[in-house]
C-alpha cells in the first residue's frame, strides 16, 4: 500500500486526526507515520523527522505526505532532500489536513496507487465545499470536478424510509476499500459525498426516488455497482423476518388515545400520545437527566492553540465512535443503529465543518461540534418529516462529544437500582439499546413518532412505549403511571383497579385464540391474520388464526429487477396455502406503484405519489403484470385445498371494479373483491357490490385519504385515530351499502387489532377482522365477553360521538374494559 506521513505542528491535533481516519477503515490499514512537535514538546516541525517518517512509511508503493501549515509545508520540502534513497517516491500534497488524512488513509487502505491517493487527498474538501453550496472557484476547481469520463449510475429507492442512518452508514462502509470519488444527487437535491453519511441523509430520499451516482476513479464501476447493489436491496429493509420484527407499517398499525388526567384534555392534531410498542403496564416515573447546557458562543481560543483545539475535537469524535461500537454487540436493529451513529460521530463533513470553524473563528471545540451538527441537523429536518425523526440520533452524538471535550460523563439512563417506566424528551439509539425489559418497564417520549428510533428499538426489545406524549417529563420522578403501548393511554396515579388491568398484560408466551371469533350470544365474526410471506404463517397458526384476511404479496416482488416469473409466484403462493388447507386466504394482488416503487416498473416522479398510481392504477400501463399474477394465484389455489379470495387494491370507481373483476374472472378464480380505501369507493360500495363478492376495508389508507393526512407523519397521527367518529361513520356508510346484498364486509386495518374497538365494527355489521396474529386473542375475548346487542348499541354510541376520547369512553360504559376478560 502507499505510506502516509502527517506533518503537523501538534502531535495532539495528527495522534487524533490519524486515530479519526482509522475509524473509517475496515481491514488492513497503511502505514501510516506521524512528524510532528519539535525538541522540549515545543509546537513545530522537524524536517529530519519528517525524512524519518518518510523512510519508515514507505513500504515501495511510496509515500504521500499532509501537512498541516506553514513551516510544516517547509519542513516537508526539505525533507525529501535529506531522503538516505532519493528513489523513494513522494508526493507532497496541498490537502486540507484533516480531510486530506481521511481520504488519503481511506484511498491507500484501498489499494490505490500513488497518484490517486495523493489526488483523494487534494480532492478532499469537494464533498464539503458542495454541501454548503459555495459559489467561488476552488484554486484546483479544475482537479476537484469528476472528469468527463466519470462512470454514471441510476438506481430507485424502494425501502419506504429511503436513505437514514443504517443505508447511510451502509453506503459509507461499502465504499471504504473503494479507489474511486463517488457523488450522489436527486433531482431535487445537488451531489453529496457518498462518504458523508449526514450528507446522504440531508438528500431527504423517499420511496420512488431516483439516485444519480457518479463515480471516478480506478475503482469507479466497483463504487456505482455496490451502492447500485445496496439500493436494489432496500438496504436490507425490505426482506422478509419473522414477523414480530418486520416493519411497522407492514405489521400492524399504531393505535392512538388521549391520556386521562391529568393530560386528558381534547388536545390539537398529533399532540396527543401514540401507542408505538404493545404492552401495558404499572410502575414508577423516572425521567431522564436534562442534557447537556449549550457552549458558551463568545469564548474564543488563541490561534496559536487552535491546531491543539482541532486536535482535541477529532479525538474525542473518535473516542465517542469507539465507545459506541463497543455497544453494538446486540444483534439485528439495536446493533446497526448503534453502528450508524457511531459512523456519524466520525462523518468527515461534520469534523471539517466542526475543525474549520476553530481554525477560522476560534470557536471553542465544543462550540464548533455544538453549531457544525446543528447546521448538519437543520439540513436533515428541512429533507422532510421522516427524515426529521433521525435528528436526536445527531444530537445525541453532538452531547457525547461535547460531553468527552468538556470532562463530563457521557449522557445516558440512570439506574435506580428499581424497575421503572422512563420519561424523557426523546430517546436516541445509544440511550434505548443499553435497556432491558427487566429494568425498563416502559418508555414515554414527549417527541418522536411511530418510526423514530424510540419506536424501533423499544419493539425489538419488547418494551412498551408511548411517543408524542405531551408534558411527561413534568410528571415528578416516583410517582406512579400506567402505560399502554398498544392504545397510547397513559395514566398518572392510577387507581387500585386500573393497575388490575396491567396484571398479565405481557405474557412470556404468545396467547392463542380460544376458538373462533363470536359474541356471547353467538354472533358469528371471523377473526383472521395479516401475513406477507410464507414465514409468518408460523405465528398466525400458533395464535390460533381462523384463516388469513390479508397476504401481502409485495414480498415476492421486492429485491428484482424484473417481476417474478408464473412459475415462481405459483411455488411462493403454494408455499402459503398449503399450510392453511381449509381456511380461508384472501389475497391482495400487488400494491405498488410510484409510492412503492420496484425497479421493473417505471414510473414518472410524482410531486405526491399517495395520491398517484399505485395499486389497481399501476394494470393501466402493465396490464401483464396483473394478469400473471391472478393466473399464478388461480394456479397455486388449483394445487392446494386452502379457500383462496382475491381481491384488487386502491380503487376508486365503479369501471376498475369491473375492470377487476373481469380480469379475475378469466382466470377463473372464484371469489372476487376489493379494498375500500379511498372515500369515492366508500360511497359506492353498495354499487361496487353488485359486481364483486366482498370487499375489506383498509382502514390506514382511508383514514388517511379521508382526513388528508399523509399516514406516515407523526405530526398528523392523531388523524390516523381509528377511533376518529368520522372514519366510524364512513365504515357504517360502506356496510349501510352492503346490507341488501349480504355479502361479506372486512377490516384489514390498524383497526381491527383494537380489542375495544372490535365490539364497535361487529355493531357495525363487519364480518371479520384480520390483524396482527398477536392481537387474536385479546380480540376474541373482546367479542366473547358481549352480546351482540351490546355491540350495536356501541357502534352507535362511537359514532355519535364527537371526538376520539368521547367515543371510547361511550364504548367503555356499554361494554366494559376487554382487558379484564
Amino acid at each position: 500500500m502507499v505510506g502516509i506521513v502527517v506533518v503537523s505542528h501538534s502531535p495532539d491535533l495528527a495522534r487524533a486526526a490519524v486515530s479519526l481516519a482509522l475509524h473509517m477503515v475496515h481491514g488492513p490499514a497503511p502505514q501510516i507515520e506521524i512528524a510532528a512537535g519539535a525538541e522540549d514538546d515545543r509546537l513545530g516541525t522537524d524536517a529530519a523527522r519528517v525524512a524519518e517518517a518518510i523512510v519508515a512509511a514507505d513500504g515501495g508503493a511510496g509515500v504521500v505526505v499532509i501537512m498541516d501549515l506553514g513551516s510544516a509545508v517547509l519542513s516537508a520540502e526539505l525533507a525529501l532532500e535529506l531522503l538516505p534513497d532519493p528513489d523513494i517516491r513522494t508526493r507532497l500534497v496541498s490537502a486540507a489536513f484533516v480531510e486530506g488524512i481521511f481520504a488519503g488513509v481511506i484511498s491507500a487502505a484501498g489499494g490505490a496507487p500513488l497518484d490517486v491517493v495523493a489526488r483523494a487527498a487534494e480532492d478532499a474538501l469537494l464533498a464539503k465545499s458542495t454541501q454548503l453550496a459555495h459559489t467561488h472557484t476552488p484554486v484546483n476547481a479544475a482537479e476537484s470536478e469528476l472528469s468527463a469520463t466519470a462512470i454514471v449510475g441510476e438506481a430507485t429507492i424502494i425501502n419506504p424510509e429511503g436513505i437514514h442512518a443504517r443505508p447511510a452508514a451502509l453506503m459509507v462502509g461499502v465504499l471504504a476499500s473503494v479507489d474511486a470519488q463517488v457523488m450522489i444527487a436527486t433531482e431535487g437535491s445537488p451531489p453529496v459525498s457518498a462518504r458523508s453519511p449526514t450528507a446522504l441523509m440531508s438528500l431527504g430520499t423517499r420511496v420512488g426516488d431516483r439516485l444519480r451516482i457518479e463515480a471516478d476513479g480506478p475503482d469507479a464501476a466497483v463504487a456505482i455497482d455496490r451502492i447500485v447493489a445496496l439500493v436494489l436491496d432496500g438496504f436490507g429493509e425490505m426482506r422478509a423476518e419473522p414477523f414480530d420484527k418486520r416493519r411497522p407499517e407492514l405489521v400492524e398499525g399504531l393505535r392512538t388515545a388521549p391520556v386521562e388526567a391529568p393530560m386528558a384534555q381534547e388536545a390539537a392534531p398529533g399532540s396527543y400520545p401514540i401507542g408505538v410498542s404493545p404492552g401495558r403496564v404499572v410502575g414508577p416515573a423516572l425521567r431522564m437527566p436534562d442534557p447537556i447546557a449549550e457552549p458558551d458562543p463568545t469564548v474564543r481560543v488563541p490561534e496559536a492553540d487552535r491546531p491543539a483545539a482541532v486536535g482535541r475535537l477529532a479525538d474525542a469524535a473518535a473516542h465517542v465512535a469507539s465507545q459506541l461500537r463497543s455497544r453494538t454487540t446486540a444483534a439485528g436493529t439495536v446493533g446497526g443503529l448503534l453502528e450508524a451513529t457511531a459512523v456519524m460521530a466520525t462523518d468527515p463533513d461534520l469534523i471539517a465543518d466542526a475543525s474549520s470553524r476553530i481554525r477560522n473563528r476560534g470557536l471553542t471545540p465544543e462550540r464548533a461540534v455544538w453549531e457544525a451538527i446543528g447546521a448538519a441537523a437543520d439540513a436533515i429536518r428541512s429533507a422532510g418529516p421522516r427524515q426529521a425523526l433521525r435528528v436526536t440520533d445527531l444530537y445525541d452524538v453532538r452531547n457525547r462529544i461535547s460531553s468527552w471535550l468538556i470532562g463530563r460523563p457521557p449522557p445516558g439512563v440512570p439506574d435506580p437500582g428499581r424497575p421503572f417506566v422512563l420519561l424523557a424528551v426523546d430517546l436516541a439509539p445509544a440511550d434505548t439499546a443499553g435497556l432491558g425489559a427487566g429494568r425498563c418497564l416502559a418508555i414515554v417520549t414527549e417527541e418522536g413518532g411511530p418510526t423514530s428510533h424510540t419506536a424501533i428499538i423499544a419493539r425489538s426489545l419488547g418494551i412498551p412505549a408511548v411517543v408524542g406524549a405531551r408534558d411527561a417529563i413534568a410528571i415528578p420522578d416516583g410517582a406512579r403511571v400506567l402505560v399502554d403501548g398498544s392504545t397510547g393511554e397513559l395514566i398518572i396515579k392510577p387507581t387500585i383497579d386500573q393497575q388490575a388491568t396491567a396484571a398479565n398484560a405481557r405474557p412470556a408466551h404468545r396467547e392463542v385464540l380460544a376458538g373462533p371469533g363470536r359474541t356471547a350470544d353467538g354472533h358469528r365474526i371471523a377473526l383472521l391474520a395479516n401475513i406477507g410471506s410464507t414465514s409468518d404463517v408460523t405465528a398466525a397458526l400458533d395464535c390460533g388464526a381462523e384463516g388469513v384476511g390479508l397476504y401481502r404479496t409485495e414480498l415476492c416482488f421486492l429485491d428484482r429487477s424484473e417481476a417474478p416469473s408464473v412459475a415462481e409466484q405459483v411455488s411462493i403462493y403454494r408455499g402459503v396455502f398449503a399450510r392453511l388447507a381449509g381456511r380461508r386466504v384472501v389475497v391482495r394482488t400487488l400494491d405498488a406503484g410510484s409510492d412503492k416503487a420496484l425497479p421493473f416498473l417505471s414510473h414518472p416522479e410524482e410531486p405526491n405519489p399517495a395520491l398517484g398510481v399505485r395499486g389497481f392504477r399501476t394494470t393501466v400501463s402493465h396490464p401483464q403484470l396483473l394478469d400473471h399474477q391472478l393466473k399464478a394465484i388461480k394456479e397455486a389455489a388449483a394445487a392446494e385445498s386452502a379457500e383462496v379470495w382475491v381481491m384488487a387494491p386502491m380503487i376508486s370507481t365503479a369501471a376498475e371494479v369491473r375492470s377487476f373483476a373481469k380480469a379475475a374472472r378469466v382466470a377463473d378464480l372464484p371469489i372476487i373483491g376489493v379494498m375500500i380505501e379511498t372515500p369515492a369507493a366508500a360511497l359506492q360500495a353498495e354499487l361496487i357490490l353488485a359486481e364483486v363478492d366482498f370487499i375489506s376495508i383498509g382502514t390506514n389508507d382511508l383514514a388517511q385519504y379521508a382526513f388528508a393526512a399523509d399516514r406516515h407523519s407523526a405530526a398528523l397521527a392523531a388523524l390516523h385515530d381509528p377511533w376518529q367518529p368520522a372514519l366510524l361513520r364512513m365504515i357504517e356508510t360502506v356496510t349501510s351499502g352492503a346490507v341488501s346484498s349480504r355479502k361479506p364486509v372486512g377490516v384489514c386495518g390498524e383497526a381491527a387489532a383494537d380489542p375495544l374497538l372490535a365490539p364497535v365494527l361487529a355493531g357495525l355489521a363487519i364480518s371479520s377482522l384480520s390483524m396482527t396474529p398477536r392481537a387474536l386473542a385479546t380480540v376474541g375475548r373482546s367479542l366473547a365477553g358481549v352480546t351482540f346487542d351490546a355491540c350495536r348499541r356501541a357502534a352507535r354510541a362511537a359514532c355519535d360521538a364527537d371526538s376520539p376520547a368521547a367515543a371510547r369512553a361511550a364504548v367503555r360504559k356499554i361494554v366494559g374494559n376487554p382487558t379484564n376478560r
